[in-house]
């Protein structure tokens, strides 16, 4: 995989890719949405791929829930690997089966010494089942559990540590979490286990306010990444280098030159930021969790 910009393929931009084969990086889909036999969807994803490194991004696993793995699942995803050969397969640190079925989002977990043993024999099982390393994406967050017993960037470094998974480090997730939980964001990606992450994920979240008042980001990946994000996505880059960097959008997609415009800007980011943070460090103040606002004054993730 490149370590370049890429981009969250989209059915509104086939023809437009295959047609004109813009230069990004690398595309991304995700997995659940490829896992039928045929049809439009693989003529579409097979030509892309033979001219494109291509990433599976997985959103129906539920690494983290308590029953067991759903193996007719991970069969299709196996499948699909085979039939594609990705560079990087991954999916996100949460879950959403339960006895009573699919649920359709992504929930958060305490971060407990039960969760930890189970969500570790899943990734090994998993990375087992696909014969090959996963990457595990941090969770944006709404809630902390009150019986966590471990911070959010110990648990993954654990996680990695017992089971020798990659990491996936959205940033947008930090971002919303930050805001959402009043932690400091550049604390968070401080203690993160950088040195795992073998790709970022860049996402535009919609600003809300709890009930209270108090500012509330919603996950929404609807819009273009905001200022705030960007900021933290240089920070990460000046401590570990360029890496292979995706722009989600997945709600109220636009037209294609508006999301080539913002892997663009994340290229030009890494170019410029992947030496050094000493003099970055320095101008970081304005993005701690106090200070929901951007460059604007308007409400902005985290």
């Amino acid at each position: 995989m490149p370590k370049r910009a890429g981009v969250g393929l989209k059915a509104e931009h086939y023809r437009t890719i295959i047609d004109t084969s813009p230069d990004v990086g690398f595309f991304e889909v995700h997995a659940e949405n490829y896992m039928g036999a045929g049809g439009p969807p693989h003529r579409y994803l097979a030509a892309i791929r033979e001219r494109y490194p291509l990433s599976l991004h997985g959103v129906g696993l539920s690494i983290g829930a308590a029953r067991p793995l759903d193996r007719d699942h991970l069969g299709r995803l196996k499948q699909l690997i085979d039939r594609y050969a990705p560079a990087l397969v991954s999916e996100h640190l949460a879950w959403s089966s339960h006895d009573a079925g699919f649920l359709n989002d992504l929930l958060p977990l305490p971060y407990t010494a039960e969760t930890l043993m189970h969500v570790a024999d899943h990734v090994d099982q998993v990375q087992g089942a696909l014969g090959r390393q996963m990457l595990l994406e941090n969770p944006s967050t709404y809630l902390a559990f009150a019986e966590s017993t471990w911070s959010e960037t110990g648990f993954i470094a654990e996680i990695v540590r017992r089971t020798g998974c990659g990491l996936l480090l959205d940033v947008n997730n930090v971002h919303v979490a930050s805001i959402n939980q009043q932690w400091d964001p550049i604390a968070y990606i401080d203690s993160y286990p950088l040195a795992h992450v073998q790709e970022i994920h860049l996402a535009g979240s919609a600003p809300d306010a709890d009930d209270e008042g108090r500012p509330l980001l919603i996950d929404a990946h609807d819009r273009p990444v905001a200022d705030l994000v960007w900021d933290l996505f240089a920070y990460t880059v000046a401590r570990i280098g360029p890496v292979p960097t995706l722009i989600e959008w997945d709600m109220d997609v636009p037209d294609w030159s508006m999301l080539k415009a913002e892997a663009d800007r994340a290229e030009r980011t890494m170019t410029a930021t992947s030496v050094g943070i000493s003099h970055r460090s320095q101008g970081f103040s304005h993005i701690s969790c106090n200070d929901p606002t951007g460059h604007d004054g308007h409400a902005r993730a985290d």
